[in-house]
């Protein structure tokens, strides 16, 4: 499982709960059953050196598959997002647009935004 989802499983399980506020982590690569207590690294807050004080998982692989599937909803639901960014004119063309439109009494701007919506809905 690749490490966005699993990051975003434990933040969505951090912010749950007030306690957990002090909960740090980083995961590093593709995480599996096998290897999840291996790359994700959990701390607890900070020492006076400013680093991590490590500490066991405080969720267990199991406990953590109902916040990955949380954290894929997530992402779904957001998915068209990066799609339409993409397709945006960028903002100099865009601004060109608007000008124009002022100018020419048109409506380019509108309808290639429009259009970028229509071909990308929120789903």
């Amino acid at each position: 499982m690749n490490n966005h989802t699993i990051d975003k499983a434990i933040q969505i399980w951090i912010n749950q709960d007030a306690s957990r506020k002090n909960i740090g982590h980083s995961v590093n690569g593709n995480i599996t059953e096998k290897n999840y207590s291996t790359e994700v690294i959990w701390n607890n807050g900070v020492d006076e050196k400013g680093f991590g004080i490590p500490m066991e998982a405080p969720i267990s692989w199991s406990d953590l598959q109902s916040f990955i599937t949380q954290a894929e909803d997530y992402f779904a639901s957001i998915a068209y997002q990066s799609v339409r960014e993409k397709a945006y004119p960028n903002i100099k063309e865009q601004l060109d647009m608007m000008y124009h439109d002022q100018v020419n009494n048109t409506t380019t701007w509108k309808d290639t935004i429009q259009k970028v919506k229509l071909d990308n809905p929120k789903e």
